[in-house]
C-alpha cells in the first residue's frame, strides 16, 4: 500500500466498486419482485443504508431503508419506485459527483413536522430546502428570491396552495415547476391544479425515494428543454463537461466558482437572479451576512466575460435583489 494515502483517498478509491454492487443490486431487487421474493430486497436494502453511509452517499443510503421497509411491509410498488430512484442516482454518480446539480427548494407547508420531515428528504439528498408554514411568507420571499422547484401544500390556512400557484404562474417571470403535496386526493381536484399550471401532484402521505425523485425530475424536464440555452449564446459558448467558457472562440480561464456563477447567469438570461441564489449555488450553503462576497465574484464575471454590452449582452445589478443578465440596447 503506498504510503501517504489518508482514510478519505482510500475510501475514493474504491468508490467506483462500490457503485458497481449497487448497480447489481438493482438488477438483483427486480429479479426478486419478478419472482415475488421480498426477503432478497430487505437483505439488500439493511445493507444499503449502511454501506452507503460509509461512504457517504446519504440519499443512497435513505433509499436502502425505504426499500428494507417497503420489503417488511411486501409494497412491491413502493420497492419498484424506490429502486428506480436508485438506478436514476446511481447514473449521476461518478468521479465528478460534486458536480450534481443542487436544487434550491422552496416548500409551503403548514405542519411544521411534516416541513422538517421533507426538509430532512431534500437535504439528505444534498439540496437545499427553504420552508414556509404561511402562504403568505413564501410569496414574499420568491418576490425577492430565485428558486428551482417550489414544492405547495392545499390546505394552508392564511392562502390555499392554488392561490399561490396563481401567484406563481402570474408574477414570476421564469416558468419554475411547481408540484402539490397534500392529502386531498379527489382526481376532481388534482385535474384542476394540473389545470392551473401545477406540473406534478403527490397525495400524503408521501414516501421519501418518490417525493426526492420527482422533484429531481422536474428540474430535469426543465433543463432537458433549455440545454441548447445553456450551451451556446450569441458568441458565448459554454462546454459543461469541460466546464469552460469562450467569447468568439478565444477561451476565457474561470475558477470553479466563478465558472458556477457564469453558468448561472447564462442559463437564467433575462431572469432576475437574486444574490441567495448565486451564493447557494456556487458555495453550497445558505447566505448568511452580507453580500460582498457574491457582488465582488460578479464583478469578477463581468469583467472576465466582458459582459457590458460589446458582445451582444450586459450584466446589469439589481438594488437589493440581485443581477440580471440581459442583451444590450443599441
Amino acid at each position: 500500500m503506498a504510503k501517504g494515502k489518508g482514510a478519505g483517498s482510500l475510501v475514493a478509491d474504491l468508490v467506483p466498486a462500490f457503485l458497481a454492487r449497487r448497480r447489481a443490486d438493482v438488477a438483483a431487487i427486480r429479479d426478486a419482485l419478478a419472482a415475488g421474493d421480498f426477503e432478497a430486497p430487505r437483505l439488500l436494502g439493511h445493507r444499503l443504508a449502511g454501506s452507503a453511509t460509509g461512504y457517504g452517499f446519504p440519499a443512497m443510503a435513505a433509499l436502502g431503508r425505504e426499500i428494507e421497509s417497503a420489503a417488511l411491509r411486501r409494497d412491491a410498488r413502493a420497492i419498484a419506485v424506490a429502486a428506480e430512484s436508485l438506478e436514476s442516482l446511481l447514473s449521476r454518480e461518478s468521479p465528478a459527483r460534486a458536480e450534481r446539480r443542487r436544487l434550491r427548494v422552496a416548500v409551503l407547508e403548514d405542519d411544521p413536522d411534516q416541513l422538517a420531515l421533507e426538509r430532512r428528504w431534500l437535504e439528505s439528498a444534498g439540496h437545499a430546502c427553504h420552508g414556509f408554514t404561511r402562504s403568505a411568507d413564501l410569496v414574499k420571499e420568491a418576490g425577492r428570491e430565485s428558486f428551482d422547484v417550489f414544492v405547495l401544500d392545499w390546505m394552508v390556512p392564511d392562502m390555499p396552495g392554488e392561490v399561490v400557484l396563481q401567484w406563481i404562474r402570474e408574477t414570476l417571470p421564469e416558468r419554475v415547476p411547481v408540484m402539490f403535496a397534500t392529502a386531498r386526493d379527489e382526481e376532481a381536484e388534482i385535474v384542476e391544479v394540473l389545470g392551473m399550471g401545477a406540473d406534478d401532484y403527490l397525495v400524503k402521505p408521501l414516501r421519501q425515494a418518490e417525493f426526492v425523485a420527482r422533484v429531481e425530475a422536474l428540474d430535469r424536464r426543465r433543463a432537458a428543454a433549455g440545454v441548447a440555452r445553456k450551451t451556446r449564446v450569441g458568441p458565448y459558448r459554454f462546454d459543461p463537461a469541460a466546464r469552460t467558457v469562450s467569447v468568439d472562440g478565444r477561451a476565457v480561464e474561470l475558477a470553479p466558482r466563478l465558472y458556477e456563477i457564469a453558468r448561472i447567469l447564462f442559463e437564467k438570461r433575462e431572469t432576475l437572479v437574486s444574490r441567495g441564489y448565486l451564493y447557494e449555488q456556487a458555495w453550497g450553503r445558505p447566505l448568511e451576512g452580507g453580500t460582498r462576497t457574491v457582488d465582488t465574484h460578479v464583478s469578477r464575471v463581468r469583467k472576465a466575460l466582458e459582459l457590458d454590452g460589446r458582445h451582444g449582452w450586459r450584466l446589469v445589478s439589481v438594488y437589493q435583489h440581485g443581477y440580471r443578465l440581459e442583451p444590450a440596447r443599441a
